[in-house]
């Protein structure tokens, strides 16, 4: 990205609060959002990054990054060892391992506090999608349980070089108020890529490998496909789920 207006847009879009300034960016590459975010007054930064030609030139323009630089994979590092407390993540990330960044920030929904990134505008519109959209799904039931999520600006390939043959966004997420569903989650992440993994059938076809009680695959909600629920709707068809299983084995 070589659009200097679009970094300082997409630094900015990161709500850093006093308490809970420890930032990481995921991919800095030749720093071009990491020169805004060490403008920040009070932020400590830290990068991740995987490329070593990417880590020789950060070393060199930003000296002061040093003991800052962590080279290597966002994927496979440790978070406990990047930062002790909570932590705001930034970053172009790269739009063929953008999920599983999302899947690794929900393991650690407890330290995430906030993320703002850009990536393929049609993940962006898939996360921020709400309930009876065709393109809400699994990412979308399971961030948005946990975070509150706003698609901020589209970013046009223009910006880039060389540009790519895709749109970008930029969206934000906020960790949400909520410390635990109402429901047992691990059950809750089952119904929901259960549900989703044949989207196009009702939920009583799709949950079949469940073994659901006939009481439950009776439900009305039980003819509907995963897309037409919100999240509040899955948790209160896992609670329904998970007392059912109660009774029976009670």
């Amino acid at each position: 990205m070589h659009d200097q207006n679009i970094a300082q847009r997409i630094v900015a879009s990161l709500n850093v609060e006093k308490e809970q300034n420890a930032v990481l960016e995921i991919g800095p590459g030749m720093g071009m959002l990491t020169k805004f975010l060490m403008d920040q007054p009070g932020v400590n930064v830290k990068v991740i990054e995987i490329d070593r030609d990417s880590v020789a030139y950060l070393k060199k323009h930003y000296p002061s990054l040093q003991n800052k630089i962590i080279e290597g994979d966002f994927l496979d590092v440790d978070i406990d060892k990047i930062f002790p407390g909570k932590f705001s993540i930034i970053g172009n990330f790269p739009y063929n391992i953008s999920s599983q960044i999302f899947f690794k920030a929900l393991k650690h929904r407890d330290r995430v506090d906030q993320l703002v990134c850009m990536l393929q505008k049609e993940v962006a519109e898939r996360i921020a999608a709400p309930h009876g959209s065709k393109t809400y799904g699994i990412l979308s039931v399971l961030l948005q349980a946990y975070f509150d999520i706003e698609y901020l600006f589209k970013v046009p390939p223009g910006v880039f070089t060389p540009p790519p043959k895709v749109m970008s966004a930029v969206i934000r997420l906020k960790r949400n108020a909520l410390a635990k569903l109402p429901c047992d989650e691990a059950l809750f992440v089952q119904v929901v890529k259960q549900g989703f993994n044949t989207r196009r059938k009702t939920l009583r076809n799709a949950l079949k490998n469940l073994n659901l009680p006939a009481e439950i695959s009776a439900l009305d909600v039980m003819d509907k496909r995963a897309e037409q629920l919100s999240v509040e709707a899955f948790v209160n068809l896992t609670q329904l789920i998970d007392r059912s299983r109660g009774a029976t084995t009670g």
